[in-house]
């Protein structure tokens, strides 16, 4: 399977707890900070809800 990096480019300061319990789950919690998922299915939608916190490119 695919793997993609996430990495954290914006704070979770003033969004919704829902984005913030998103980025938790992702494993993002500093900023910078740089995680490799699997392209599953689940993944690219915590992404796509966090999307404008993020940047994705491929591992």
């Amino acid at each position: 399977m695919a793997k993609i990096k996430v990495t954290k480019i914006r704070s979770a300061i003033n969004r919704p707890v829902d984005q913030k319990r998103t980025l938790e789950a992702l494993g993002l919690r500093k900023m910078g900070q740089v995680k490799e998922h699997e392209n599953t299915p689940n993944i690219l939608g915590m992404i796509n809800k966090v999307s404008h916190l993020v940047s994705v490119e491929e591992a």
